[in-house]
């Protein structure tokens, strides 16, 4: 029986430090990144590469700056926070009825998904764009989410 008592808490030791250490992981600029998922929620934390964070902002400006800018709408919304956000609900951006009615939070799986086939995830959607690339859309995403507030919120 003190067998059993001593492998149970060697298991919550572990347990309670492995969590302790997740929380307290940082990116190589020191902000603390916690992956949102949806409002108040959260996986464990990602380490955001700076290499492909500069990759994806030299992809995102060669393939999606054409439509869209990080802060100001053009022929699509706005991105900058654009990861961890409802889709559709950049307020003075009027979407598709596709993208206003899907109840979608952005994050590295529903982005990827995304822009695979746009119209394919949200039938009727204006975006018709589509990044086959998988390396090219992992930097764009990775790009999008350094910028996001909602990565960032927990910096401090």
């Amino acid at each position: 029986m003190k067998k059993l008592s001593n492998v149970i808490l060697c298991f919550s030791v572990v347990l309670i430090s492995s969590s302790v250490v997740a929380k307290d992981s940082v990116n190589s600029s020191g902000r603390e990144i916690t992956q949102v998922t949806s409002q108040g929620d959260s996986v464990p934390p990602y380490a955001v590469s700076e290499q492909l964070v500069v990759k994806g902002e030299e992809l995102y400006k060669r393939r999606c700056g054409g439509c869209h800018s990080l802060d100001n709408n053009r022929i699509g919304p706005r991105h900058r926070d654009v990861y961890g956000r409802k889709a559709g609900t950049v307020a003075d951006y009027k979407y598709s009825k596709a993208l206003r009615n899907l109840d979608v939070i952005w994050t590295d799986q529903t982005l990827d998904e995304w822009l695979v086939n746009p119209t394919a995830f949200a039938k009727g959607t204006s975006m018709g764009f589509r990044l086959k690339k998988a390396d090219e859309r992992h930097a764009i995403i990775e790009y999008l989410k350094f910028l996001s507030s909602a990565s960032s919120a927990n910096a401090q």
